[in-house]
């Protein structure tokens, strides 16, 4: 085993020195001197320390914690390819979450921006970024989330139904669950059948590639990504004629962009349509932004709901009270589903321990300066977000889940679970609906044992457990 891991990283460091051979940065090394912290190595940086504390159960906050320790909150590295400044704090948030005056933009891998598209929401800036997120705000709104409220709740009652007393690799099934009510909202999507079947695989390597060294050659994870990406949009080339002739009329996301935003649409103001181009990137986008995140944030919180017991057993009362009010029926409402006040400090202080996305990266669009140091234009920026969330200052005994520390409003810019700013998580108000929902069917009907304890995470940009999670379930 030692042997493969040995052999792993060193093919990694040779994608590493190529990467570095074959992308140059405009970031200046001189520039950078009067910055704290270290480039490391030539050529390769600091990029193995970075790749191998990745996956360790302290994730990225390994890597970022000893070099804050050595340097403060902001510091210089050079990672993967990139000379990256690290920073922390509600400073540093405010500034790079808000992007004020155009001072940053978002800052996404190459793979990232490859297999999204160009026209991809999270490739917009400015009155541009706006125009889009206004455009397909739809299908994440309040109101477009209570028409798919019953295929939630429905979906979540008839996944667990298939727990009972079986091990379950907790990741996977989430991962089918919130890929199902995404694919249903945006296109209608079945829950099961071919179609189905060649939407989750085509997604799972998508998603995958992310992360993944821009090499676009036979077998790497960017090339299977960028195929699984082109599947994935001659598909929905084949849905949208479908909408377009009529042939197929469903009242879903899908339908409703065909009909405002298409080539074919009436005439009206082009501000307010978009190309068949911009339809499939931001498909794609919402998929994406419906899935991952959410996925994760359900796995842990069942991790930590099996450690915590009386934070379990308080959850269950707050649930057996909703079901007892309706005198055991299984059936939630939309008032119901919005009324959970334990469940939704217990969703915040889940966010908050696993911090699933560790970093927002940016890029300075402007000169500017931070704590006393100054940015150039063109640099890599990385918000810590760990650090905030591991603050004692602001979460006193950070180690210790406690929702009840949700009890009282927070100061802005201290509790980043979903973001903030203009580009705050689109898909929060879906994210709290899903996991509310299983939530409610699963406390109140099962009991769950970890055979796995293990903390590893999958080496991604979006922390998940390593081991998925397995664990074996019992009826209540």
């Amino acid at each position: 085993m030692e042997l493969i891991m040995f052999i792993v990283m060193l093919l990694v460091l040779v994608l590493v020195v190529l990467l570095v051979l074959l992308r140059t940065n405009k970031a200046s090394p001189k520039e950078m001197e009067v910055i704290p912290g270290t480039l490391g190595w030539p050529i390769i940086g600091e990029s193995l320390s970075f790749i191998s504390e990745f996956s360790s159960p302290a994730g990225i906050y390994s890597f970022i914690n000893k070099r804050q320790q050595l340097y403060g909150k902001v510091f210089k590295s050079y990672v993967l390819g990139r000379y990256t400044v690290f920073m922390t704090g509600r400073e540093a948030s405010k500034i790079l979450l808000t992007g004020k005056d155009g001072i940053v933009s978002l800052n996404l891998f190459y793979t990232g921006q490859q297999v999204l598209g160009p026209t991809s929401l999270l490739q917009q800036t400015g009155e541009a970024h706006k125009r889009l997120r206004r455009l397909i705000a739809e299908p994440l709104s309040v109101d477009g989330l209570k028409k798919y409220f019953q295929f939630i709740n429905s979906l979540a009652i008839e996944t667990l139904d298939q727990w009972s007393g079986r091990k379950i690799l907790v990741l996977e099934e989430t991962s089918t669950f919130t890929l199902k009510v995404i694919g249903n909202m945006i296109m209608s999507l079945e829950p099961t059948g071919e179609e189905q079947e060649k939407f989750r695989t085509n997604f799972k390597i998508i998603s995958g590639s992310f992360a993944s060294l821009p090499f676009k050659v036979p077998g790497t994870a960017f090339y299977r990504g960028i195929q699984a990406r082109d599947r994935m949009y001659a598909m929905l080339d084949s849905i949208i004629d479908q909408r377009r002739s009529g042939e197929t009329i469903k009242q879903d996301f899908l339908q409703s962009l065909v009909k405002k935003h298409g080539k074919d649409a009436p005439e009206g103001d082009d501000d307010d349509k978009l190309t068949d181009k911009q339809l499939k990137d931001n498909i794609l986008t919402l998929l994406v932004a419906g899935h991952d995140t959410t996925t994760a944030a359900l796995t842990w919180l069942l991790k930590f709901l099996q450690e915590n017991p009386a934070v379990l057993e308080r959850l269950r009362e707050e649930h057996r009270e909703i079901q007892a009010r309706k005198q055991g029926t299984s059936d939630l409402t939309w008032s119901e589903v919005n009324n959970m006040p334990y469940t939704a400090k217990v969703i915040n202080e889940t966010l908050r321990m696993a911090t699933i996305l560790p970093w927002f990266s940016r890029k300075a669009a402007q000169d500017f300066e931070i704590e006393g140091c100054k940015i150039k234009k063109g640099w890599s920026l990385n918000l810590d977000v760990v650090s905030i969330h591991r603050d004692p200052k602001i979460f006193p005994n950070p180690e210790k889940f406690d929702p009840c520390r949700f009890d009282d409003p927070l100061k802005p810019f201290s509790f980043l679970g979903f973001g903030s700013g203009p580009r705050m998580c689109p898909g929060i108000n879906l994210a709290k609906l899903e996991i509310s929902v299983f939530l409610h069917h699963l406390v109140c009907r099962y009991k769950w044992t970890p055979l796995d304890t293990d903390d590893s995470v999958q080496p991604t940009l979006v922390r998940m457990l390593k081991n998925k999670y397995p664990v074996m379930v019992e009826t209540l």
